[in-house]
């Protein structure tokens, strides 16, 4: 049962790739703008059913949640609905405000030791299903590239980002003792398989609409589409890794791994039409490093 919330969590997200969902939810919001203010209730219901299948619901930790979807969408609220050209300070803060709660798994001493995988998972979900709602459709930003591939080239970048960034993270990773030398690896083909749609999915695609799609595109947008500003994005993704294991923390080898493959990321993404292309070009090089280092 816990795989089907996570299952109709990743259909919802995926919809919004269909641009009827988009237009229809954007014109909803266009004429009762008031309407975004009741996602935070609907959000919190999912994850407190989702609380209830894991044992480990509870009065504490549905107000949490309900307080950490509804501040991002008190901010974009006051920004104000429809096309938005340029992101006001109150849509920097409302990103912030998605993302650091879960970076510090802020409320986990609400949830239960057992159920807080599978919670951390929902909570994920529901933190780019918000993210979606309130920047694709409520704020309607341009430059998000939620859509699926629209020319040939959106196949072919990720590949040629691939030959070129996945020689320098082997030879930096190996040299600064995150990895060790490459192995040919122990599982077989179905398991490799299966673990390539994960990684897509659950990964890779997450933190593109994180980092790509929304920090990325806003910085862009505020600030210009120069080198500086990739660099700068590709740095924030580089900290975001600081508390990722395995090494002792802060993890300052994954930190410098994790920019240089975000300068990646974040090149295909300008020159791709799509944001699936940096996402395919991140769950290949997770996949690589999962099962040859």
């Amino acid at each position: 049962m816990q795989l089907w919330v996570i299952a109709l969590l990743l259909a919802a997200v995926l919809g919004f790739f269909s641009r009827a969902v988009q237009t229809f939810v954007r014109s909803s919001f266009e004429r009762r703008p008031a309407l975004v203010l009741a996602v935070p209730f609907l959000l919190t219901g999912i994850f407190t059913g989702a609380a209830r299948l894991a044992h480990a619901a509870s009065w504490p930790l549905g107000v949490f949640v309900l307080a950490y979807t509804a501040a991002p969408v008190v901010c974009v609220y006051i920004a104000g609905v429809g096309v938005a050209k340029r992101p006001s300070a109150w849509d920097f803060v409302a990103v912030l405000l998605l993302w650091l709660p879960l970076e510090f798994a802020a409320g986990a001493r609400f949830v239960p030791v057992p159920a807080r995988g599978f919670l951390h998972s929902v909570a994920y979900g529901i933190a780019i299903l918000l993210g979606l709602v309130l920047f694709l459709c409520f704020r309607s930003f341009p430059g998000l590239k939620y859509n699926p591939p629209q020319r040939a080239a959106d196949l072919w970048l990720p590949l040629v980002g691939f030959a070129a960034v996945a020689p320098v993270l082997i030879l930096l990773g190996i040299a600064i003792g995150f990895i060790p030398p490459p192995h040919w690896p122990n599982k077989s083909g179905t398991a490799m398989a299966a673990a390539a749609a994960v990684i897509f999915a659950g990964t890779a695609l997450p933190e593109e609409i994180l980092f790509r799609s929304l920090i990325q595109n806003l910085l862009m947008l505020r600030f210009g589409s120069g080198f500086r500003i990739l660099l700068a994005a590709s740095f924030i993704f580089g900290c975001a890794h600081l508390d990722n294991g395995p090494q002792p923390l802060p993890n300052w080898r994954y930190m410098i791994l994790a920019t240089v493959a975000g300068l990646a990321y974040g090149r295909v993404f300008v020159r791709a039409s799509t944001v699936l292309s940096s996402t395919a070009l991140h769950a290949m090089v997770d996949w690589t490093k999962h099962f040859f280092f």
